[in-house]
């Protein structure tokens, strides 16, 4: 689960992590006050759950309470277009002010989980800022990287090796190292699988301040920390996986032009290889589960023929616990109650399969039924031009 920035920063202040004042607006009424109560100059700061919001115009800086008035007027409300945003960009709903800080050096400071090592890694690096990206791809050398094994917790050494590569003044040390500690005792205890400070600022007087907080929390730990869960703004969220959750759907869209559903993650991830193989995109991620109802394949179904961009569907189950003459219902009822116009594939196997053939065979609707994954892909082929 991710979360704001000034939500982030507010677990930073518990953690002893020192962040600029700054006051959050959800309503333009709430601008001149706001803007009056912090010192200038301010930076003006759009909330969304994605990066590369200066690039796009989400930060402004204003060094006067008219410049302030402007900058939060423009960005509140704004459809905020980013790399991460897609093309459609993300409605800017909160803004955060927050007090500009006089710095004379960004750092970059992230921690992550590497999954192939099984640990937790710190990449750092002398040249924070926006173009952090730009460094990584083209001197990828000014990029530090320490792995960190969570069983014996940050040692000396790492945090040496970093003040080290990082090339910190002396003045620095002390204030970085006990950063560091602290960020990583978060890290750990809120269950994250990043943290990002970029800009991480050294001012002028040598302090070390997280000017941005980038979090994510395992959504599997959520249980743990209902406080952090009840952050969530859904308002963020894709709206078709919102739905999709409500209806206790596992979904997650994607950029391509066949939906496809399936009853089990492993064989989703196979489904949408075959996708590919096809020569077409996947536009979704659906696991219905291994005990959907046919309520549930119904909802599942009506959610794909929501995404504009689906072209066909594809829909791969393995009959067990979910029998293919449940599945063939489901996607004969959900057909007949949507103005269904787009090319449906159906591979089943398992549990009567062939009495799900015959449904489906019977319906009167575009569905065809694929006999095997090598005729599944040649019907994929052909469904889209």
């Amino acid at each position: 689960m991710k979360i704001h920035e000034y939500q982030a920063k507010e677990l930073f202040r518990q953690a002893g992590i020192p962040v600029p004042d700054g006051q959050v607006c959800h309503q333009k009424e709430e601008i001149p006050a706001l803007v009056a109560s912090l010192n200038l100059p301010v930076a003006i700061k759009a909330q969304v759950l994605a990066g590369g919001r200066g690039k796009g115009g989400g930060v402004l800086l204003a060094n006067t309470a008219e410049e302030a008035q402007v900058a939060a007027d423009k960005i509140l409300g704004m459809q905020l277009v980013t790399l991460q945003t897609g093309e459609e960009g993300t409605e800017v709903k909160t803004i955060l002010f927050e007090q500009a800080i006089a710095l004379k050096k960004e750092l970059y400071l992230s921690m992550l989980i590497d999954r192939e090592r099984a640990d937790i890694v710190i990449i750092a690096s002398r040249d924070g800022g926006m173009d952090i990206e730009t460094v990584a791809q083209q001197t990828p050398e000014r990029i530090v990287t320490v792995h960190v094994n969570p069983l014996l917790g940050l040692l000396g050494f790492q945090l040496r090796k970093l003040i080290f590569d990082l090339d910190l003044d002396p003045a620095v040390k002390k204030p970085f190292t006990a950063l560091v500690k602290k960020l990583f005792a978060l890290f750990l205890d809120s269950d994250c699988s990043l943290v990002e400070i970029n800009p991480l600022a050294i001012t002028a007087d040598n302090t070390i301040m997280a000017l941005d907080a980038k979090m994510e929390i395992d959504d599997n730990s959520l249980f743990r920390h209902r406080k952090i869960a009840a952050t969530h703004d859904c308002s963020q969220d894709d709206v078709l996986e919102v739905a999709a959750a409500a209806h206790g759907l596992n979904y997650i869209r994607l950029d391509g032009s066949i939906g496809s559903m399936v009853n089990g993650a492993g064989l989703a991830m196979a489904t949408m290889d075959l996708i590919k193989q096809a020569g077409v995109e996947p536009a979704n991620f659906l696991d219905v589960g291994g005990g959907a109802s046919a309520e549930m394949v119904e909802n599942g179904f009506r959610i794909l023929l929501s995404d504009p961009n689906v072209r066909g569907i594809f829909i791969n189950i393995f009959g067990g616990i979910l029998r293919c003459d449940i599945l063939a219902r489901g996607v004969v009822s959900a057909a007949r109650k949507v103005d269904l116009s787009l090319p449906v594939v159906v591979r089943m196997e398992g549990t009567n399969v062939e009495e799900g053939r015959q449904i489906l065979a019977h319906s009167g609707l575009n569905l065809t039924s694929a006999h095997n994954l090598n005729h599944a892909v040649s019907l994929l082929t052909a469904m889209v031009p």
